[in-house]
C-alpha cells in the first residue's frame, strides 16, 4: 500500500482501506476495545471509529499515536534509520528512564485479584497484559477479559528505581487512574493499591482504593475470570492472594 502521506498530511484511499484493516486485525488478536485503544492512542474515540469506517482520512499524527500504542509498525516502507534498536532505548525520564532489557522480565500476562465492588464477598479477576512498545519506548498494559468491558484500562508502566515499585497509569482525558506494586516476589506475583473512582447512583463518583494482586498466567482456559465467589473452586486460592496486600505489608489500609 502507499502509505506516504498526501500535502495536507491525510492517507487516504486504498492505503487507509489497508491501515484500518491493520488495526482491526491488531484489536482482535490482542483482544483489545477501540476504546482501550483510543486512551492509549491518546486520540478521541470518535476520530478512531470514523477512521475505521473510512468516513474520514487518518492523518499521519493519528497514525504515529496508533502505532506508538500498539507497539507495531502500520506503514509500510523502512522504519526510520534515526530511531533506536530494539533493546537499546529507554522509556522518558517521566517513566522512569529505564531499558527493555531492565524491565523484559516484567513482561506477560497476569491473572488480575481485586475486591469486587458490587458483592462484598466476591473476588474480581480479569487479565492484564503488559508489554514493550518499541516506537513508544516504554512498558505498556492492556487490560482484557472484563466483564464490564466499556470500563477496561489501558495505560504506560513507570518503573522509577528510587521507590522500587511499579505504577500502572491510565490517562484518559486528565481523569487518573493508578496502581501501585511491589516488585515481583520470587513467583512472578505482585500485590499493591488500586485507586480509582468508583460509579455510584447517577453519575456520582467516589474515589476508592482497594487491594490488588498480579498472578502470573499461562493456562487461560482455567483461569477464573469474572467474579468469584464464596463456594467456587478457586475462590480460596484468590482471597488468599488478596489477603497477602495486608497481611504480609504490602500495602498499609489506615
Amino acid at each position: 500500500m502507499n502509505g506516504t502521506p498526501g500535502a495536507d498530511g491525510e492517507i487516504v484511499g486504498a492505503a487507509a482501506q489497508a491501515l484500518a484493516l491493520r488495526v482491526r486485525e491488531e484489536l482482535a488478536l490482542r483482544r483489545m476495545s477501540r476504546q482501550g485503544l483510543a486512551d492509549l492512542a491518546r486520540i478521541s474515540i470518535s476520530t478512531l471509529e470514523k477512521a475505521l469506517s473510512g468516513r474520514r482520512p487518518f492523518t499521519l499524527a493519528s497514525v504515529i499515536r496508533l502505532e506508538d500504542a500498539l507497539g507495531v509498525r502500520l506503514r509500510e516502507g523502512p522504519a526510520q534509520t534515526s530511531a533506536p534498536a530494539q533493546g537499546e532505548a529507554s522509556a522518558p525520564d517521566s517513566l522512569g528512564a529505564y531499558s527493555r532489557p531492565a524491565v523484559r522480565w516484567l513482561e506477560g500476562a497476569y491473572l488480575t485479584l481485586r475486591p469486587s465492588f458490587g458483592d462484598a464477598d466476591a473476588v474480581y479477576a480479569y487479565r492484564t497484559d503488559i508489554f514493550w512498545s518499541d516506537d513508544a519506548s516504554r512498558l505498556v498494559f492492556v487490560e482484557r477479559e472484563r466483564l464490564d468491558a466499556p470500563y477496561a484500562q489501558s495505560g504506560e508502566v513507570a518503573a522509577p528505581h528510587q521507590s522500587g515499585h511499579l505504577y500502572l497509569v491510565t490517562n484518559r482525558h486528565g481523569q487518573h487512574r493508578l496502581i501501585t506494586v511491589g516488585r515481583p516476589t520470587i513467583d512472578g506475583a505482585m500485590y499493591g493499591v488500586l485507586s480509582t473512582l468508583l460509579a455510584g447512583l447517577g453519575s456520582q463518583l467516589t474515589p476508592i482504593a482497594a487491594p490488588i494482586a498480579f498472578v502470573r498466567e499461562t493456562d487461560w482456559s482455567a483461569a477464573p475470570l469474572g467474579r468469584v465467589r464464596p463456594g467456587d473452586a478457586a475462590y480460596a486460592a484468590c482471597r488468599e492472594r488478596l489477603d497477602r496486600v495486608r497481611g504480609e505489608g504490602f500495602a498499609l489500609f489506615r
